[in-house]
């Protein structure tokens, strides 16, 4: 009987203690802070096709016309 009551308090100790592992003393922490390369690339081709298409889209002949006119109106003002 005291056999099997050890037992089970050695596999709770253990379960217990699995989530918080004791690291040796000069051991750092493994962080997973920041991009790798291939993230660092794949973010900057995205980041140059969304410029493309925000040129595209503001050099429109729409919306040039429409951001004139809001300058226009703007610089035309009665103060």
């Amino acid at each position: 009987m005291r056999f099997v009551v050890r037992v089970k308090e050695w596999v709770g100790r253990a379960l217990a203690g699995a989530a918080t592992r004791v690291r040796p003393a000069g051991a750092r922490a493994r962080t997973d802070a920041g991009m790798t390369t291939s993230e660092y690339a794949m973010g900057t081709i995205a980041a140059c096709a969304f410029a493309a298409v925000l040129y595209k889209v503001v050099t429109s002949g729409t919306v040039s016309k429409a951001l004139e006119s809001v300058i226009g109106k703007a610089l035309d003002a009665q103060f």
